[in-house]
């Protein structure tokens, strides 16, 4: 009797080492995951031959990031004007268990016009990967209907003139409390239906909007906001605030209760001393194209 029921307690011992050995084995690999994917600014999945093409993805890996790739390969049943391909791999994410991938980057001057399929593959230290499969539409600037330009930015301090984007009069621009900030823009290029903002952003904030799809109202300080709607080929010209037919400038108070918008300047929106970005965006919404420049300026609250 005594082996009998030492027998039976063996069996039990096994069965339940074993199935603690299945339930190890059994465990599920976790694969990459990604979200925010933006391909293309404000994530319309076109690119421009010889323009910067913008990418982004929050990744949060299964165990460990092995490898970041990004690929743009020919697509089956297209045909193209020379054979191309397109392929990076990013090093630096190497062992993060999440991360944002962040990247621009220009399309080769000698990249064909054509539908291409775009690749976003992420490895992972366990084995797993994550492979993410869009269209991506690649073409001549020349062969747009529109191309959108942002151009001819000045800032102006108490309606003196203190800087232009392309040729620095200061090598820092501060502004004080009081002070009016009045900030000129130009959008070139352009036909159909467009909107454009000009805002202001505390660099405190870590906050880089690109398009106005990714606009935080609650971050910004609007200092203008202009549209256009069924604007011909002809008309190439539209700017910030409509003054006899034309676009120009318009300002801000540094200090004032609220912004162009009526929005009341408080939290993330308080004026406050340091850095903070002008930020110029457009976008052309019958053709679904943005663009953006972002400049630094100093206030000394």
């Amino acid at each position: 009797m005594k082996k009998v029921q030492l027998f039976l307690l063996f069996l039990t011992v096994s069965a339940g080492f074993t199935a603690c050995s299945n339930n190890d084995n059994d465990k599920p690999v976790l694969k990459p995951t990604a979200t925010a994917v933006e391909i293309g600014t404000a994530n319309n999945k076109r690119a421009l031959i010889g323009r910067d093409f913008h990418f982004n993805a929050d990744v949060v890996a299964g165990d460990k990031i092995a490898d970041v790739q990004l690929k743009i390969l020919p697509k089956k049943g297209e045909t193209y004007t020379k054979d191309w391909r397109f392929e990076v791999s990013w090093i630096e994410y190497k062992g993060a268990k999440n991360t944002n991938v962040h990247k621009h980057f220009n399309i080769p001057a000698d990249a064909p016009e054509g539908k291409f399929d775009f690749y976003f593959i992420v490895l992972d230290e366990n084995g797993s990967q994550l492979e993410i499969k869009e269209e991506l539409t690649i073409t001549d600037p020349a062969n747009m209907p529109a191309d959108p330009l942002i151009g001819r930015d000045m800032l102006s301090r108490n309606d003196d003139l203190i800087y232009y984007m392309e040729n620095w009069v200061e090598p820092e621009l501060i502004f004080k409390k009081n002070d009016k900030i009045t900030a000129h823009a130009q959008v070139s290029q352009i036909m159909g239906d467009g909107i454009f903002y000009s805002v202001l952003i505390k660099k405190s904030l870590n906050y880089h909007p690109e398009s106005i799809d990714n606009l935080d109202f609650k971050k910004v300080i609007v200092i203008s906001k202009a549209e256009h709607k069924g604007l011909p080929a002809a008309s190439k010209i539209a700017t910030l605030q409509k003054i006899n037919d034309v676009w120009g400038g318009e300002s801000i108070v540094v200090g004032a209760d609220k912004d162009a918008e009526g929005n009341p300047t408080t939290a993330d929106k308080s004026w406050q001393s340091g850095q903070y970005n002008w930020v110029v965006l457009y976008k052309n919404t019958s053709y679904n194209l943005s663009v953006y420049k972002s400049m630094p300026i100093t206030i000394n609250f």
